[in-house]
């Protein structure tokens, strides 16, 4: 089934990913993914891994085979979806065992809310707990519509998930180094043509919206068996 609907639809993602004169993709979860393929003479290079080690915003071994990067927004239902739904099950299965990681990405397309909630969800983890904030607004957001994030609701979110310092986090959503931060993401997401969200890449195979979990899951164990025949 995936190779049908990855042949189906090489042209439209491709584009999606390496034009920015595209219409938005992926705000619907609708059903499109791709697989690395020849454009021209040479093959596209999408692989964003970071790979830092110690990155607050990341999940997993630094060495892991395979790097799933998602660039998302705090206001996107469906990014909530993944991260409620497809989120937990990846990292039992596959961050936990040592061949998954995965790095998050800021691309806030829902106005000031989003870009404040991006800063906020760094000065969390400046305090050791990103993910912790992450999940926490994603817990509480709607399936459909987009969760009000106003600054006393991101201080309140860092209250109750710990952050040992909330005067220091609240100076810090005003942190000209986290913004720029959230302002670079967003800027390598332009720069591969992502305007929606969420949208994904595991190691240079590109895949947009709410999937369902079998989705990423072949996916991943595609990359992976690729990933240990080059080893041999």
């Amino acid at each position: 089934m995936l190779a049908t609907l990855a042949v189906a639809t090489l042209v439209l993602f491709i584009g999606f990913f390496i034009t920015e004169d595209q219409a938005p993709q992926g705000q619907e979860g609708s059903a499109v993914s791709g697989v690395r393929e020849s454009v021209g003479p040479s093959k596209v290079d999408l692989d964003t891994s970071r790979r830092i080690d110690g990155d607050a915003t990341a999940l997993g071994a630094v060495d892991a085979p395979v790097v799933l990067v998602e660039y998302a927004d705090y206001r996107c239902p469906f990014c909530g979806l993944f991260s409620r739904d497809t989120l937990p099950p990846l990292v039992d299965k596959y961050v936990d065992e040592g061949q998954v990681r995965i790095e998050w990405r800021d691309l806030p397309v829902f106005g000031e809310e989003s870009f404040q909630a991006a800063v906020a969800g760094r000065a969390a983890g400046e305090q050791g707990k990103f993910w912790e904030f992450n999940k926490a607004v994603f817990a509480d957001a709607p399936e459909r519509g987009h969760i009000a994030l106003p600054p006393e609701e991101l201080v309140r979110i860092a209250e109750n998930v710990g952050v040992p310092d909330i005067k220091r986090f609240t100076a810090d959503l005003n942190s000209e180094e986290l913004q720029q931060a959230v302002t670079a993401d967003a800027e390598e997401a332009a720069a591969l043509g992502a305007t929606g969200t969420p949208a994904f890449l595991i190691n240079d195979v590109p895949l947009t919206g709410a999937q369902p979990l079998e989705v990423f899951e072949e996916i991943i164990d595609a990359a992976l068996a690729e990933a240990e025949a080059e080893a041999q």
